[in-house]
């Protein structure tokens, strides 16, 4: 239970980030294509 709520707060502060920096325009779309991958990797 623990883990799973460690996991749901880092996914939100990530999504969090992600939307800010989507906004902003920080990064091109191949790096944000890149982390997206990541992303699923670690919740699949």
């Amino acid at each position: 239970m623990n883990k799973l709520m460690t996991s749901m707060i880092a996914f939100g502060a990530g999504m969090a980030a992600y939307n800010l920096v989507q906004r902003n325009n920080l990064m091109s779309g191949r790096q944000m294509k890149r982390i997206q991958r990541k992303v699923k990797r670690v919740f699949v």
